[in-house]
């Protein structure tokens, strides 16, 4: 949203245009600001501060703000930080830390810096910030001449053959950098007064790099944690000692003799996303590298293929990942450690650290790591008969965590990119455990403004390394359905209308003269699901025309947007859409329907078939009622070596289809995939389950348990948009009991039902109150509580279910 305000401070930078003296290198600059405050007691200091790219603020030294929110050329956004309450009486002293990544173009994939990151030619911060004391003094803060800043010439961002995506980790020489420069009583040399590289208004509209919006979301949680233990070592008879290195109090430090190394592989219990911190005392010049691994591989495993098994098989394995270096300064004594940090938040299960002294010994004193992620209060919860369930639920939600910071994540080792048909499922995901929307408001926005001047969307935002998967714009359609149905907003949909359409025409365009989406333009990337049987995601009847799998994605789009135009009474436009989606139904049936088989093929032009195009043939509507079942039943019982299957998290419109054909007793073969992630001892739920692509072990859109277990196990949806009418359906799936809760827009739901010996089926529970209820129960019988509260029902089942 544009801002309506007048911007005192200015942009700063280290030194004048042009902003950058170093093209394609990226810059590391700490800025200051000391102040007095007469009296702590009653002052108020609140702050608006951003940065191009990523920024650290200390006041007094404590880490008080990290951002900003990831925006665009267009959405620049600013953290509003409250400071009064961390005042103190005397010297103080406001400290930005910036790290600018270096503009590309084009952009150099794993040089450019993280893809997900915005960034001008040059680099900039603004502060703004008016410090306010009891007796009416004020002192302005704002960014201008009258800070102070160098330029750190110790960091250096070096290209990554893994992690490519996120353009690279730290090789860090500490005599290159101010150490303790975040204090008030810091003094330092080489520091010059900034500079002003750009005004934030122009009374001629003309605008700069960095439009500003507030941040959407709230800031995320930073929580201090420490490591569980060390897995190997260089010496297995020292690793009691090196685990004490690790307790959290009265931890012994690790002692490295000059010229003398070691190192140690350490387990964090769990894989985390946090920043990374080392304290050390002495050892100049000494050499310190971390490794970040999400697993233990097998031996045979490289970095061209991933070999993976039990993912804590420390005696067996290896670790393979990207690693920071460290130089080490010197500088820390008795009183004050030398302290190194990455700028950015890692990712890791475990961590090896070596290190090497050279000329004098090195003290490591501490090893921990602040955990990070998004607030998600989760109110849900989840149990059952089934102990494996409840594993994978706990699985389940311990993956969308790790892949919810400032957007949602595909997966936070590798890429930590926003892909729309990632974010859809988490999207549900979140509504269901939390009903908070703030994430999945600012996910819509941002799939909306990545729209190309055709139409179409780009399939990961925000990026500055643009990419297309024509399908993933077809999703943001069913994010923006669902998100009404969820929460009731239509001044939501009036507000992307405009988007839809533009996508909608963009597959108009494409239409052929027989009725079908013809093959996409060739820049773009064809991929609909990660199966071993299509060559990175695409189908190969893409090679000889056109795609049933689009032409019903299309559909199914249509339908969807005959919805929104109804729920904004556009009844002409809804008309429209729905016949549009018949004509291709009717096209699809002639040119892609095999009757012999009783199937869809993958084109008109070959004999491939795929689970997908039986299934989006149904949700599209192409076939329905009692052929949709029998479609159904065929699709899951044909011999998986003809027929092309859905991967896990591709799995979401399966479940959906199963449950509105009453056949989700069916579903339990496909949710058995999941039960062979316990073997492997995952702590999250990985990208793919087979060898097809073993790379990473953490990827929300394999969350799904989420989905099926709230959704359709404890059986609550909503029954009419934004929860006017909650449905409460369980499916049983071979359970004796189940219980959780579910959150919605109204308030919490609380379900529990239990399946007798006798074949009593019973089940009891709690909604919103004035929320009416629709219970349907396991026989089809369907219930009513119009004022919501309390329900209690049974029925006895002829034989068990």
């Amino acid at each position: 949203m544009e801002e309506n305000r007048m911007w005192k401070a200015n942009w700063i930078w280290s030194k004048g245009y042009p902003w950058t003296s170093n093209p394609g290198t990226h810059e590391l600059v700490y800025f200051r600001r000391e102040f007095n405050v007469s009296d702590s007691e009653g002052a108020k200091l609140v702050v608006d501060i951003t940065a191009d790219s990523r920024y650290r603020l200390f006041l007094n030294g404590e880490s008080v703000s990290v951002g900003p929110c990831k925006g665009d050329q267009f959405s620049h956004y600013y953290e509003t930080v409250d400071l009064s309450e961390r005042l103190i009486t005397g010297k103080n002293v406001l400290a930005v830390k910036v790290l600018h990544y270096a503009a590309a173009g084009p952009f150099v994939l794993g040089e450019s810096g993280p893809i997900s990151t915005y960034r001008a030619v040059g680099g900039a911060m603004l502060l703004e910030g008016e410090l306010i004391e009891q007796k009416g003094s004020s002192q302005a803060l704002h960014t201008d001449e009258s800070w102070h800043c160098k330029m750190m010439t110790g960091f250096k961002l070096v290209p990554s053959p893994i992690i490519f995506h996120l353009g690279g980790f730290e090789h860090i020489d500490g005599k290159g950098l101010d150490h303790g420069w975040e204090m008030p009583d810091f003094i330092g040399e080489g520091w010059r007064d900034a500079t002003i590289v750009s005004r934030t208004d122009d009374e001629y509209g003309q605008l700069t790099p960095w439009q500003l919006s507030p941040r959407p979301i709230p800031l995320l949680n930073e929580t201090l944690m420490f490591f569980r233990g060390v897995t190997n070592a260089d010496n297995v008879s020292a690793i009691p000692k090196y685990t004490s290195f690790l307790n959290e109090k009265d931890s012994d430090s690790l002692r490295v003799e000059p010229g003398c190394s070691i190192w140690l592989e350490i387990d964090a219990g769990e894989l985390a996303t946090g920043y990374l911190t080392l304290e050390m005392r002495g050892g100049r010049d000494s050499q310190i590298g971390v490794q970040y691994s999400e697993s233990y591989e097998e031996a045979s495993s490289n970095l061209h293929h991933r070999v993976k098994g039990k993912r804590d098989d420390a005696k067996n394995g290896i670790l393979i990942g990207e690693s920071d270096y460290y130089t080490v300064a010197g500088v820390g004594d008795e009183y004050v450690a030398e302290r190194y940090e990455p700028f950015e938040f890692r990712t890791f299960r475990y961590i090896r650290l070596e290190a090497t002294a050279k000329n004098e010994p090195l003290e490591i004193v501490r090893l921990s790591y602040r955990d990070v992620g998004y607030p998600l209060d989760i109110k849900a919860s989840f149990a059952c008969s089934d102990p494996d369930f409840e594993q994978l639920w706990e699985l389940s939600l311990n993956t969308l965590k790790r892949c919810m910071h400032e957007t949602y994540e595909d997966c936070p080792y590798y890429e930590q990119m926003q892909y729309s048909m990632d974010t859809r499922l988490q999207m549900l995901f979140t509504y269901a455990l939390s009903a908070d929307d703030r994430l999945a408001r600012r996910s819509l926005f941002d799939f909306h403004s990545s729209a190309l001047p055709s139409g179409i969307l780009q399939s990961r935002y925000p990026a500055e390394y643009r990419q297309v998967i024509p399908s993933f714009s077809l999703y943001w359609i069913h994010m923006l359905n669902e998100h009404y149905q969820y929460f009731g907003e239509r001044n939501l949909i009036r507000r992307y209308l405009p988007t839809m359409t533009g996508v909608l025409d963009w597959f108009r365009r494409l239409l052929t003269p027989e009725g079908l989406v013809a093959p996409t333009p060739r820049a773009y990337w064809p991929f609909f699901d990660w199966c071993k049987e299509w060559q990175i995601g695409t189908p190969p009847a893409h090679n000889q025309g056109p795609l049933t799998l689009l032409s019903q994605m299309f559909a199914a789009a249509l339908n969807t947007a005959s919805e929104l135009y109804l729920a904004l009474s556009w009844a002409d436009a809804a008309r429209e859409a729905k016949e549009e989606a018949n004509t291709i139904n009717d096209a699809l049936l002639r040119h892609c329907w095999r009757t012999d088989r009783g199937l869809f093929a993958d084109g008109p032009e070959v004999d491939d078939f795929s689970q997908h195009t039986q299934i989006w043939g149904i949700v599209c509507g192409a076939v329905s009622g009692e052929e949709a079942v029998q479609l159904l039943e065929r699709t899951i019982e044909y011999p998986a070596e003809q027929m092309t299957q859905l991967s896990m998290p591709a799995s979401y419109e399966l479940f959906r289809i199963l449950s509105h054909h009453k056949l989700y007793d069916k579903a339990s073969v496909v949710i058995d995939r999941w039960r062979a992630f316990l073997d492997l001892h995952l702590t999250t739920l990985p990208e793919v389950p087979d060898d097809n692509n073993p790379r990473s072990d953490c990827h929300a859109w394999s969350a799904l348990p989420i989905s099926e277990f709230l959704g359709e196990i404890l059986g609550v949806r909503p029954g009419a948009p934004g929860y006017s009418t909650i449905i409460i359906e369980p499916k049983l799936l071979m359970l004796d009991w189940a219980n959780g809760k579910v959150a919605t827009k109204h308030g919490i739901v609380e379900v529990e039902w239990t399946l007798k010996k006798d074949n009593i089926f019973r089940i009891t529970g709690l909604g919103p109150e004035n929320i009416p209820v629709v219970l349907i129960l396991p026989n089809g019988e369907r219930l009513e509580f119009q004022n919501g509260g309390e329900f209690d029902a049974s029925i006895k089942f002829p034989v068990v279910v």
